[in-house]
């Protein structure tokens, strides 16, 4: 009986659980959450791309990147970003990109169609995640474009 006491309070409890953090919750639906975080970590803007689409632009630490957003439905609801940063006119080697893919677990490099390295790293927000989630997202993203640009581009 006292075990019934106990699960049927700690039901109770779990059932207010999801209230308290409702107000936390960043999704791609809401563009200008995502866009408060990226300001923490240098220049960003807001924009729309030619599909009526979220896009953020941003700079961290002199390096350009953008966020583009997926799965979004008349510019809206979208469900997942992308981090993405790109090199004109940088000479990398193909064993630098594959070293990279294979010893980083965080940003995917690879060679556009015109030989420039880029790196990109998708992000599922379905559903959503915690504000400091995000933000520990854009943490990780900080560290990548650091070391892709120590390791890969030797700068």
């Amino acid at each position: 009986m006292k075990n019934m006491v106990l699960v049927g309070s700690l039901s109770m409890v779990l059932l207010f659980v999801p209230a308290a953090y409702a107000d936390n919750i960043i999704s791609a639906e809401n563009p200008d959450a995502i866009l408060n975080i990226a300001k923490g970590y240098g220049s960003a803007t807001l924009e729309k791309d030619p599909s009526n689409d979220p896009f953020i632009s941003g700079r961290i630490d002199s390096t350009k990147y953008a966020i583009v957003f997926y799965g979004c439905s008349n510019g809206k609801e979208c469900d997942e970003i992308q981090f993405v940063a790109a090199w004109a006119g940088e000479k990398v080697s193909m064993d630098d990109i594959n070293a990279w893919n294979r010893d980083k677990k965080f940003g995917k490099a690879y060679l556009d169609q015109d030989g420039d390295p880029r790196l990109e790293m998708t992000v599922n927000l379905d559903y959503g995640v915690t504000q400091r989630n995000l933000d520990d997202t854009f943490d990780w993203w900080t560290k990548a474009l650091a070391r892709f640009k120590r390791d890969v581009l030797k700068k």
